[in-house]
């Protein structure tokens, strides 16, 4: 019993060892987990601010070179004024005075620091400033670097500390030269006080140094003439005593370089007691020698990216553990699983089956159903059709009187040749009996044209799309329309681009279409004895367009917003379906029908046209 204690302590302590040992294993990869994961949030996070902090590099290297730019078209432009130039030669009051008008109105309008001009004394003679308390005029800028290497190489570029303005710029300068050697300097100051203030309005401190790695142009006012590496005392002392920079003391900038990832530096701004971190990006200025710097803050990025990998990490962390533990519980529960699946199967399969005959039934019961309505379109589809014949009919019936007055006339006048003729016979006049038998199988073959287009009308179509040549169609339908044409004396205009052209349709049903149109018009021209009708059409592309136009008075507006419904009509006696059927037979040849009131109404039809 004692060694049976014994054994079992010995497990229990095994198992205690085993599950320390576990959570020890555990706690060190969650560890080393963390510092790979903050390693890897901090490159990212890095990576993320240099390509920001290169992006805002090149834009604001894009804008100051722009500015500069700018300013350094104007002393090469001033210096071909010619009032500049008459002014240096000839310096009275009146031309002074209007120079300094012109300087002050040049540099309001280019934004420019200071435009002044001085002699080959290195004194100010004019400038945008006279006048006020910080004028140039009288002033003398010989000791200048920019005034002695302009009169002696015709141009130069400095920059400096004002004296008088007590602002830095770039002085831009340009040698006036006269017949008889240089009349003078012209000076343009550019002054970067607005890009300044434009940088100092965005989180991202930004500075520009010169070739001497000396600030030039800044958003921190406090960095401005510091150095961004030691200059040497002999040096330094050398530059205070030139002036170029005033009475600055050319300190070191306050930005220092962090041990580790490259381009991390430590800056410490004004009003701030400790020192952040910034990634810094450079660029250089094309055309200056500057170099432009952006700081992009790092700390806050940096401990957001570091903590999101961490939590990242903890979560992924977990989760596996969960997954793990997950696993095991499934593995022991998996015989109870296989069971409950086996059931569940069972019952799915027999859902499936009472599903699937209820389907089929289903699926029946669709069968019939769209067999019917097969059957319902077919039955439709004749409809439509006896319909469209019944409107052919119907159209048939009002012209017929027409087409009889036209058959009649023939009819009459044969039997008139007919007479004659027995009479030239009887006189043995041959040759006038022939003439009056040529006329009359002249007119005979009038009154076969007239039937057989009245038979071909009320044929019924054949449903075949074929090519039908426009004019042709379009002659046709005039033919059964020709004695109410006579009769009401309304002139009617072909007008085509092209009298061969062919669409794609049915050639009795397309007659039909114009026949409706033309009887349409008819009506409206009705008691207007300057009525007329225009048929026009031209091709567009693969389409043809027809248009259909009347002088009567157009249709009414709730008329024509309901023109192609059924029953609507503006006729006493008429149905309504005329232009419904009409529209349906264009729809069928793959076109349009459409109205609109142009000094009458006008009905456009687009046919396919044919190749």
């Amino acid at each position: 019993m004692l060694a049976r204690l014994e054994g079992w302590k010995s497990v229990a302590g095994n198992r205690t060892t085993r599950r320390l040992t576990a959570v020890v294993l555990v706690l060190l990869a969650l560890a080393a987990l963390d510092r790979v994961a903050a390693y890897l949030g901090e490159r990212w996070a890095l990576a993320e601010l240099r390509d920001d902090a290169d992006a805002a590099t090149s834009l604001r290297v894009a804008v100051i070179r722009s500015e500069i730019e700018k300013q350094r078209t104007l002393p090469v432009v001033l210096a071909q004024d010619l009032d500049v130039r008459e002014t240096l030669e000839q310096p009275d009051p009146a031309r002074l005075s209007a120079l300094d008008a012109k300087f002050a109105a040049l540099a309001a309008g280019t934004r420019t620091g200071a435009i002044y001009l001085l002699d080959t004394t290195g004194l100010t003679i004019a400038a945008s400033n006279a006048g006020t308390a910080a004028s140039f005029v009288g002033s003398n800028y010989a000791f200048r670097p920019y005034f002695r290497s302009a009169m002696a190489d015709g141009n130069a570029e400095h920059f400096a500390f004002g004296t008088v303005s007590r602002q830095p710029g770039l002085y831009l300068t340009r040698r006036i030269d006269g017949p008889n050697g240089p009349l003078g300097v012209l000076v343009v100051k550019a002054e970067f006080d607005t890009i300044e203030e434009q940088w100092g309005r965005f989180e991202e401190p930004t500075f520009v140094t010169d070739d001497r790695a000396i600030v030039l142009v800044s958003s921190v006012p406090h960095w401005r003439f510091r150095a961004t590496v030691p200059i040497a005392p002999e040096r330094r002392e050398e530059l205070r005593a030139s002036l170029q920079f005033g009475d600055a003391t050319l300190d070191l900038l306050p930005i220092t370089p962090v041990p580790g990832p490259a381009g991390l530096v430590k800056a410490a701004l004004p009003g701030q007691r400790l020192p952040r971190l910034f990634v810094e990006a450079s660029a250089a200025i094309p055309s200056t020698g500057w170099t432009l710097h952006v700081l992009a803050p790092a700390t806050a990025a940096l401990n957001l990216a570091t903590g999101a990998a961490r939590i990242l990490t903890l979560l992924a962390a977990l989760l596996g553990l969960g997954l793990g533990a997950l696993a095991f519980s499934r593995h022991t529960r998996r015989r109870e699983a296989e069971a409950r699946q086996a059931g569940a199967r069972r019952l799915l399969e027999e859902r499936v089956a009472e599903r699937t005959t209820e389907l089929s039934l289903a699926n029946a019961r669709l069968q019939d159903e769209m067999e019917e309505r097969r059957r319902t379109q077919n039955t439709l589809d004749v409809l439509k059709d006896e319909l469209v014949q019944a409107s052919k009919l119907a159209v048939l019936g009002q012209i017929a009187a027409s087409v009889a007055h036209e058959v009649n006339q023939p009819v009459a006048a044969i039997r008139t040749f007919a007479e004659n003729a027995q009479t030239f016979l009887s006189r043995e006049d041959s040759a006038s009996a022939g003439t009056n038998l040529a006329t009359i199988c002249a007119l005979t073959d009038r009154i076969g044209a007239i039937t057989g287009e009245l038979r071909a009308f009320a044929r019924k179509a054949e449903g075949r799309l074929e090519p039908v040549p426009l004019r042709a169609a379009v002659d046709g339908a005039l033919l059964l329309v020709s004695h109410r044409l006579t009769q009401q004396i309304v002139p009617i205009t072909i007008d085509f681009t092209d009298p061969q052209l062919c669409v794609i349709a049915e050639r009795v049903r397309l007659e039909q279409v114009f026949v409706n149109l033309l009887q349409n018009a008819l009506e409206a021209l009705v008691g207007r004895p300057d009525g007329a009708i225009r048929i026009g059409a031209a091709a567009r592309g693969a389409q043809v367009m027809i248009e259909v136009a009347d002088t009567g008075p157009g249709l009414p507006p709730q008329v024509l917003e309901a023109l192609f419904m059924p029953f609507t009509t503006t006729k006493p006696q008429g149905l309504g379906l005329g232009l419904v059927i009409s529209r349906d037979i264009i729809t069928k040849f793959g076109g349009t029908l459409a109205v609109e009131n142009s000094g009458g109404a006008v009905f456009t039809l687009t046919l396919p046209r044919a190749p």
